[in-house]
C-alpha cells in the first residue's frame, strides 16, 4: 500500500464540490492508480472520518492551443468520497464557512 500523501494529491475546490459538500461528499485529486478501497482507507487515515462510498472518474486531457503550437491538458484522476452522516472534514468546513 501507498503512503496516503502519495494516494490523496489535492482537494479539488469548485463550485461543483463545495455545493456536493453540503451533502456530505468532498472531491480529491488522487493517483491514478489507486483503487477505491486504497482512496477510502487513505482519507480516512489522514482525516479521522468514516468513508461510506467512493466514486471515481478519470479525467481525460482536453486540446488546447498556443498560437501555432496544439497540445493537450494533463489526464488525472478524480475522486468523490462520500462520509457518514454528520461528519465533516475542517479544512473544507472553514474554507466553506469564508464563502458564505
Amino acid at each position: 500500500m501507498n503512503s496516503v500523501y502519495n494516494v490523496i494529491i489535492r482537494p479539488v475546490v469548485t463550485e461543483r464540490s463545495y455545493d456536493l459538500m453540503e451533502q456530505g461528499k468532498y472531491t480529491f485529486e488522487v493517483a491514478r492508480t489507486a483503487p477505491k478501497e486504497e482512496i477510502a482507507a487513505a482519507v480516512e487515515k489522514l482525516f479521522n472520518v468514516h468513508v461510506v462510498k467512493v466514486n471515481t472518474v478519470n479525467v481525460k486531457p482536453k486540446n488546447k492551443r498556443v498560437r501555432v503550437v496544439e497540445g493537450k491538458t494533463r489526464q488525472w484522476k478524480k475522486a468523490i468520497v462520500t462520509l457518514a452522516e454528520g461528519e465533516t472534514i475542517e479544512i473544507f468546513a472553514n474554507n466553506q464557512a469564508d464563502a458564505e
